[in-house]
């Protein structure tokens, strides 16, 4: 199978390439560094930015795929504190425009299945109580604050696909974490430049990146028409409760405690994550449909692949 990922130097991108050897992968990244990393893999490398149509369709030319996947963020090296940062913006117009640009450029080299990155996030920065969420719950669920471009994005990302003239499938991911993924948390865990709100946080659907990977993966090779799924483990966890774990895994200290004003007036992107939602989020979809069993059903397990 021929595959044109978009995001192939990115956190879920690199593995990616490696788990899909024996395909033929085409990378599209947008630096000279992001190439280079995509051929070392023994992939072939496009330059371009998804955001420059022209560009884009200029770097497919001529090329074939039967499959494109979009993975791509404007997160670098550091986890996005505002809603109006750098990042999150370049993410959020890389999952409206850009999931435009990257269908066009799927129709350009006539590719039939389609898979893009989505986010559980959609499902509102909420308490959601004890209920267990499915994909049959509303997406785009807005608070009407600064949040909501965030999560606009993300739906417009899947309703572009499902809307197009390909057989797409969105995946909602929980939250990263694991080699390569959870780099930068560790880093400032042993800083200790990461203080958690007190009394507690919400909890949150994770999904370690080998298992992200993995279902990525399965998608890909087995693409249905029109279908959303929840790739997440089956243990829900605070953002304090994952912190923690994950500082004794690595031998950082426990993270610091600051009242919550002081930590949403100081990153309030990831405050509205950690205060005002809590979420439980069913992968029996994915089970059934996908056959895909996360390998690190909970967070206990996925983080010794950091202590070791």
């Amino acid at each position: 199978m021929r595959i044109l990922l978009a995001g192939a130097s990115g956190v879920i991108g690199r593995p990616l390439l490696q788990r899909l050897r024996g395909h033929e992968i085409v990378g599209l990244v947008h630096s000279a560094a992001g190439a280079k990393a995509v051929e070392s893999s023994g992939a072939t490398a496009l330059l371009a930015d998804a955001l420059d149509r022209d560009a884009l369709l200029r770097a497919v030319e001529g090329q074939r795929a039967d499959v494109v996947v979009h993975q791509l963020t404007g997160y670098r090296n550091a986890p996005p504190t505002r809603y109006g940062g750098k990042g999150v913006r370049r993410t959020n117009a890389l999952r409206t425009t850009g999931t435009a640009n990257i269908l066009e450029a799927a129709a350009t080299v006539g590719a039939r299945r389609f898979v893009t990155q989505s986010l559980i996030l959609g499902y509102g920065l909420t308490d959601h109580g004890a209920r267990e969420i499915t994909e049959e719950q509303p997406f785009e669920v807005l608070r009407g604050d600064r949040s909501d471009p965030a999560i606009t994005a993300m739906a417009d990302a899947e309703n572009l696909a499902f809307a197009a003239d390909v057989d797409a499938v969105a995946l909602r991911y929980g939250i990263f974490y694991g080699p390569g993924a959870s780099d930068m948390f560790v880093t400032m865990l042993k800083r200790r430049m990461l203080p958690l709100p007190s009394p507690g946080t919400g909890s949150i659907g994770w999904i370690h990146i080998d298992d992200a990977v993995e279902a990525t993966a399965v998608a890909i090779e087995n693409v249905p028409k029109d279908r959303a799924y929840n790739i997440v483990d089956d243990e829900p966890a605070g953002w304090d409760v994952m912190l923690d774990a994950m500082a004794a895994a690595v031998g950082a200290p426990r993270p610091l405690r600051l009242p919550a004003a002081l930590v949403r007036l100081g990153a309030p992107f990831a405050a509205s994550q950690m205060l005002d939602m809590s979420m439980r989020v069913s992968n029996e979809r994915a089970a059934r449909e996908l056959e895909w069993r996360p390998k690190f059903p909970s967070y206990r397990d996925g983080l010794r692949t950091l202590a070791s």
